[in-house]
């Protein structure tokens, strides 16, 4: 909710410091203006975008009002996880998991932490890997570097709607200068008229360049500012999983295993060693919190 504050204290300090200043709202209340530049990153946005990219879009505009879901308690949940499914493969073996990751959503494993069951990109992400470790086949390098590769095109994917978003920023105010050249040229086919109606078309002109720079970095830039974080979260937790595993791969005991998931964390959502050792040895049993 913090970009919806955002735009209210763009919006309040703009104009509430232009009216304070003497300035009369009715000369900024050109629609035509806001229709030309809005019109126009409209149309540039849809002529260089595919219709896949437009979804994404408009599937990720809702979530910006929403909490980020990549907080401390999901990761906390989830390096819980990590730690039962491996410590169970560790003791019965890799196989003894196969039916938990076939069938997560029955499993007595999974069901006990909610938030990772219903992110449907961890849940691939984390049944996938472990299928590729029962199997045996592939070394740790192999699986590291498919990792990176999935992750790599986990993070361009969730950019794209941020990275268009940008562009559409980077051209309002552009547009907002196609408008007031506009009003120039109408102000110069008019020079016949008296010095005041003169100067009202060029100030109105002028309305184009402070509403294309306004729309640009007060409001479409912050959004895309917003979608680019909750790309960069999604990622970050690929890669705790990612490095969870690998550890676990290499030899590490499960609890050592989440450790160096932890380690790779943001200071803001990652727990203390203590927090997650305590949190680790509340697990008492696979499927079972205490």
């Amino acid at each position: 909710m913090f970009i919806l504050l955002g735009f209210v204290i763009v919006f309040a300090s703009v104009f509430g410091s232009f009216v304070a200043l003497g300035g009369h709202m009715g000369a900024l209340y050109q629609p035509f203006e806001f229709v030309l530049i809005a019109g126009s990153a409209l149309g540039a946005y849809l002529a260089s975008n595919s219709g896949k990219s437009i979804k994404m879009l408009y599937a990720a505009f809702p979530l910006i009002l929403k909490k980020n879901p990549y907080s401390k308690d999901l990761y906390m949940e989830l390096m819980a996880l990590m730690y039962v499914l491996l410590n169970k493969a560790r003791r019965d073996g890799l196989m003894s998991i196969e039916s938990d990751i076939e069938e997560p959503e029955t499993s007595p494993i999974f069901t006990e932490y909610p938030q990772v069951l219903r992110d449907s990109s961890l849940m691939e992400f984390i049944t996938d890997y472990l299928r590729l470790m029962i199997s045996g086949n592939m070394s740790s390098y192999e699986i590291e570097a498919l990792m990176d590769q999935e992750i790599e095109a986990h993070h361009h994917e969730r950019n794209v709607p941020a990275i268009s978003l940008r562009a559409v920023a980077d051209a309002l105010p552009a547009f907002g200068i196609v408008a007031a050249v506009l009003g120039v040229i109408k102000a110069l086919a008019s020079v016949d008229q008296p010095p005041a109606i003169l100067a009202d078309l060029i100030s109105k002109a002028m309305v184009g360049t402070f509403l294309g720079i306004l729309l640009a970095y007060g409001f479409v830039a912050p959004v895309a500012a917003s979608i680019e974080r909750r790309s960069i979260a999604s990622v970050k937790v690929l890669e705790c999983i990612k490095v969870t595993l690998l550890a676990s791969m290499n030899g590490y005991p499960p609890q050592l295993a989440v450790e160096f998931g932890r380690k790779v964390l943001y200071s803001h959502v990652r727990p203390s060693f203590m927090e997650l050792e305590d949190h680790v040895r509340q697990t008492r049993a696979p499927g079972k919190k205490a």
